[in-house]
C-alpha cells in the first residue's frame, strides 16, 4: 500500500476500505457497520472467484474446495493488479501463479502449466486482431508458394500434457517427452488445439522463421530427419498444411 499519511480523509478512508475488503485481517474503516462490511466482502471476493473459476474451469475442477478458496483469497490479498479491467484479471491470475504465489505440497506439479494453457483460451478468445487476408492467397498451391500463418495461431510447449488433465488424469510427474501444442482461433472465432508431433512442430517453427515455400521447407525438414524417403514426408507436410488451412491455422500462400 503508499504511504497515506499525507492523503485527503477520504482517501484514507478509500484505502483502509480496499484493504479490509481484500483482507478481513485489516482494519475496517471506523463508522461502517461490521454487517455491511462483511457483505461487501463477500461480494467482491464472490466476483473475483466467480471470474477466475469460469476462466480455469479443469483447474477449479480437480482443486479440493478449501484448497481452491485457500488459493483465491491469498490472491486477492496479496496481488497488487496493474489493470482495473475485469477480462484481464484472469491474467494478473496468472502472473501471481508464476511470481508470487508461494508452492505448497498439497498443489499439483503441473498448477501453473494448466492454467497458463487455461488462460491461452480467453486470450485468444479476446484478442482483438482479425485474419487479414490482404496480399494473401487462400487458393494457392501449398508447395510451390510461401504458407502464411496465422497470427492468431499460438504454439506453447509444456512439461505435462496440460490438455489431458483433469478429474481422472492428474500426473505427479512430467513425462519424458514434453507436450507441444498448438493452439489457434478460427475466422468464425472458435479456439481450438492440435497436439504436434516432431514433424508438425518443425514445420510450425520453419512457417515462423522463414519465406519459404512450402517445398523448400519440407525437404530442409526431410534432410534435417535424415529421412530415408524425403518424399513421404513432403507429402505428409502438404497434408499438414492442407488441414492447417482448413482450421485457418495456415492463411493460404504470400501473394507474389
Amino acid at each position: 500500500m503508499p504511504n497515506i499519511a499525507n492523503r485527503p480523509h477520504f482517501q484514507k478512508l478509500q484505502y483502509a476500505f480496499a484493504a479490509h475488503i481484500r483482507d478481513a485481517h485489516n482494519p475496517a474503516p471506523t463508522g461502517i457497520e461490521p454487517r455491511r462490511m462483511a457483505i461487501y466482502r463477500k461480494l467482491f471476493y464472490n466476483n473475483v472467484q466467480s471470474l477466475l473459476a469460469s476462466t480455469y474451469p479443469v483447474l477449479h475442477q480437480i482443486l479440493p474446495t478449501e484448497q481452491w478458496h485457500k488459493l483465491i483469497r491469498d490472491y486477492f490479498a496479496q496481488h497488487q493488479a496493474t489493470t482495473p479491467l475485469f477480462p484481464q484479471l484472469p491474467q494478473e491470475f496468472l502472473h501471481y501463479l508464476e511470481n508470487e504465489c508461494e508452492i505448497q505440497p498439497e498443489d499439483p506439479p503441473f498448477l501453473y502449466e494448466l492454467a497458463h494453457y487455461e488462460w491461452v483460451e480467453l486470450a485468444l478468445f479476446i484478442d482483438n486482431r482479425e485474419i487479414e487476408l490482404t496480399g494473401i492467397d487462400s487458393q494457392g498451391d501449398l508447395l510451390r508458394g510461401c504458407p502464411v500463418l496465422s497470427p492468431l495461431a499460438w504454439s506453447f510447449v509444456y512439461q505435462f500434457p496440460v490438455h489431458k488433465v483433469g478429474p481422472n488424469y492428474q500426473p505427479q510427474e512430467p513425462p519424458v517427452e514434453p507436450t507441444y501444442l498448438l493452439i489457434y482461433r478460427s475466422k468464425d472465432d472458435k479456439v481450438g488445439f492440435i497436439q504436434l508431433n516432431r514433424v508438425s512442430a518443425y514445420l510450425l517453427q520453419a512457417l515462423r522463421d522463414t519465406s519459404h515455400t512450402g517445398q523448400q521447407i519440407l525437404t530442409e525438414i526431410a534432410t534435417l530427419l535424415n529421412h530415408p524417403y524425403p518424399q513421404k514426408v513432403i507429402q505428409g507436410g502438404l497434408e499438414i498444411l492442407q488441414e492447417w488451412l482448413r482450421r485457418d491455422i495456415v492463411l493460404g500462400v504470400r501473394r507474389i
